[in-house]
């Protein structure tokens, strides 16, 4: 193993341990939820016709809707890039 990594790599574990005990804070990400209300909305289709749209139950956009769950992975990439351009995402789905 290079010793550079090696020597990285024993940092990162001291680091855990100061964040374990206290002395050190750890980094914290926020991440913005996707308001899938706001982009299904600015498609001006009904939530059968949008959830079809990108291949999830109704339920599923409900649930996502109400904040009961959020999307992720490609879903949550995909109605990240919807929230810019819908017309073009739903045109390119359905091709």
């Amino acid at each position: 193993m290079d010793t550079e990594l090696f020597e990285n790599l024993k940092e990162s574990l001291r680091q855990a341990k100061a964040i374990r005990d206290g002395k050190l804070e750890g980094r914290r990400t926020t991440v913005n939820p996707i308001d899938v209300k706001a982009v299904h909305e600015r498609t001006k289709r009904s939530q059968g016709e949008f959830a079809a749209a990108i291949n999830v139950s109704v339920r599923t956009l409900q649930n996502w809707e109400q904040h009961q769950r959020s999307p992720t992975g490609p879903a949550a990439s995909l109605l990240k890039v919807m929230a810019t351009a819908p017309k073009t995402v739903i045109k390119a789905l359905h091709q």
